[in-house]
């Protein structure tokens, strides 16, 4: 009980006390004089033990209240690094494109965004012989039916440019697995109808055509023109005087001729922009690179076939090889997405399985370091970029 609920009491008390003192110093004058100090006392015993009583019901006991704990800072983990694949040449290393590590997790791990190890194979053709193949850049139809009978078997589906541009930029949803039929170079209609349009019309797939943007053609405009209507062909640049390719002798008019020609004639006559631009002969310089982000390309294709393609991770080569000299490294660019790798149509038979493969092994190595990346995400990012969807 504290000293304030004993105050009103000890007034009483003390006051009892006054009055048995008071009668007990003198004598009584009569027994109802004594009578009425027993009664007093009796009355302030009441009124102290009613006090006492209210008080201990209304007052709660004294608690003493704890220090609050201090919170302890969570230290994020360190985060893996990228998945490297043993089916790669050695001197072909992923490069990432992504600076911002919150915004990379936040697409990679978004539930409505293509899974990890989703996987993009972009196959380019030259020519296809009715006969049998009669250049080295040629493949007999007999052997790119083959290919895509293949490719369906081991369960790949055909995507358009601008559904690789959003799964590369975005980690947009996707087959998980992928292949980008591109065929570069002019070509007539009956092209497409005797080579790929079956497989539209069996399974829906999608052809990339990387054209040349010449006007000594008007036939050729108008026959890919319908094409390009019925919606299937998809037509990307392939620069316009096209056989000298950009290399770093290349003056600044050539490169903003060839890239800014072929993007304004792809638009003029099929209705709309182009977002790749296919690097005639495989020829790029860094410079070339930034000109063709300055005009509105998303994306560039190489002749290199350096393996497929996932979301946030690019195989390239950053010095040249002895062993490969025709192929140019594309590390020095420092822009991935411009200089993107692709299979030759002869031997991509052969790299099917080695592609199902890279896929399958980097959707278990980002499970096994899903619970570090999700965490690292809840300390440094969440905060900022809210939880992932």
């Amino acid at each position: 009980m504290t000293l304030r609920a004993w105050t009103p009491a000890c007034a009483v008390v003390l006051g009892l006390i006054l009055i048995l003192s008071l009668g007990a110093c003198r004598p009584a004058s009569s027994p109802t004089e004594t009578v009425d100090l027993q009664a007093a006392a009796e009355q302030a015993l009441a009124t102290l033990y009613a006090q006492m009583t209210a008080t201990a019901q209304v007052t709660p006991p004294a608690t003493d209240t704890p220090d609050p704990t201090p919170t302890v800072p969570r230290t994020p983990p360190a985060l893996p690094g990228p998945y490297q694949s043993p089916y790669l040449n050695p001197l072909d290393t992923p490069h990432t494109y992504i600076q911002d590590t919150c915004e990379y997790l936040r697409l990679k791990w978004d539930s409505n965004n293509s899974p990890p190890g989703t996987v993009v194979m972009v196959i380019m053709f030259h020519s296809i012989s009715k006969g049998a193949a009669s250049q080295s850049y040629q493949i007999s139809a007999a052997d790119q039916r083959r290919l895509m009978n293949d490719l369906k078997e081991m369960g790949f589906e055909a995507i358009n440019m601008q559904q690789l541009a959003d799964f590369l930029e975005h980690n947009a949803k996707i087959p998980p697995r992928s292949v980008l039929l591109v065929v570069d170079d002019r070509h007539h209609a009956e092209y497409f109808n005797d080579h790929f349009r079956p497989f539209y019309e069996q399974w829906g797939w999608p052809v990339v055509n990387a054209y040349i943007a010449k006007d000594e053609r008007p036939d050729l405009w108008a026959e890919n023109a319908a094409l390009a209507a019925e919606g299937w062909v998809d037509y990307q640049a392939h620069g316009v005087i096209h056989n000298v390719p950009i290399t770093s002798a290349s003056s600044e008019e050539y490169m903003r001729s060839e890239l800014q020609g072929a993007y304004d004639a792809i638009r003029e006559h099929y209705g709309k922009a182009p977002i790749a631009y296919i690097w005639p002969g495989g020829g790029f310089t860094p410079r070339a690179a930034q000109i063709a982000r300055e005009v509105g390309y998303h994306l560039g294709f190489t002749v290199n076939p350096r393996g497929p393609l996932m979301f946030n991770w690019i195989p390239l080569a950053d010095e040249a090889d002895p062993a490969r000299p025709s192929y140019l490294p594309e590390g020095p660019v420092n822009d991935p997405l411009m200089v993107l790798p692709r299979y030759w149509d002869m031997d991509a038979r052969a790299h099917l399985d080695q592609v199902r493969l890279i896929g399958k092994e980097a959707a278990a190595y980002a499970e096994q370091n899903k619970a570090i990346e999700l965490e690292y995400y809840d300390i440094v990012c969440a905060p900022t970029y809210g939880p992932i969807p």
